[in-house]
């Protein structure tokens, strides 16, 4: 039993369409007091991620000790200054204001969990440069993104219109969108989770 401990509609799609058979459910962890505690304790944009990431996996595995648990979390730093999701278009429009003509770096963790302990993790980084736009590009940027984007830390979809932001990218694309996939996958394949055991390829 393979189950994803995210509410991340990017992270879901990204296992549906590498045909994993799987199952969603959240963890119930207090992200915004657990990101506190850690930017208190002056811990870095990865060591944030992972951390949430391992929450996350840990506390859904205690709930299925058979199963193997993903969790998975992304954090953006730009200027030593650590970006929220923003809750609404208006905070989103701000923050990509914040991020304009800049360079930040979004950090994603994976972790998987068995009976409520860490089997494995990876973590990743890459660095994404935003075109110096006007407010007018902006603008309709949101208005044609909506308010899906608020579901992401960085209010950008990369695989959609999101990309029309950037001038550079430096860094692999899966991480971008919120799961080091790759590794994972190797991972998940040295367990017997993978393509060759999906119910489309039993007899």
């Amino acid at each position: 039993m393979l189950i994803l401990a995210s509410a991340s509609p990017s992270r879901r799609q990204l296992l549906a369409n590498a045909g994993l058979d799987f199952t969603v459910e959240l963890s119930g962890v207090d992200e915004d007091e657990v990101k506190l505690s850690l930017v208190a304790e002056r811990a870095g944009p990865q060591d944030v991620a992972e951390t949430l990431a391992e929450l996350k996996a840990q506390r859904v595995s205690k709930r299925h000790p058979s199963a193997m648990v993903i969790g998975s979390d992304s954090t953006l730093a730009c200027n030593g200054r650590l970006f929220d999701k923003p809750p609404t278009l208006a905070a989103a429009r701000q923050q990509l204001l914040d991020l304009r003509g800049q360079t930040h770096e979004l950090c994603s963790s994976v972790v998987v969990a068995r009976g409520g302990a860490r089997l494995w993790h990876h973590n990743e980084r890459a660095r994404l440069t935003m075109r110096p736009f006007t407010e007018s590009f902006l603008d309709a940027y949101l208005a044609r993104a909506g308010d899906g984007i608020t579901a992401s830390v960085g209010a950008y979809h990369l695989e959609g219109v999101g990309a029309h932001l950037f001038s550079r990218i430096d860094g692999d694309y899966f991480t971008i969108l919120g799961l080091p996939l790759l590794p994972l996958l190797f991972f998940l394949s040295g367990h017997g989770i993978g393509l060759e055991t999906s119910p489309e390829k039993s007899p």
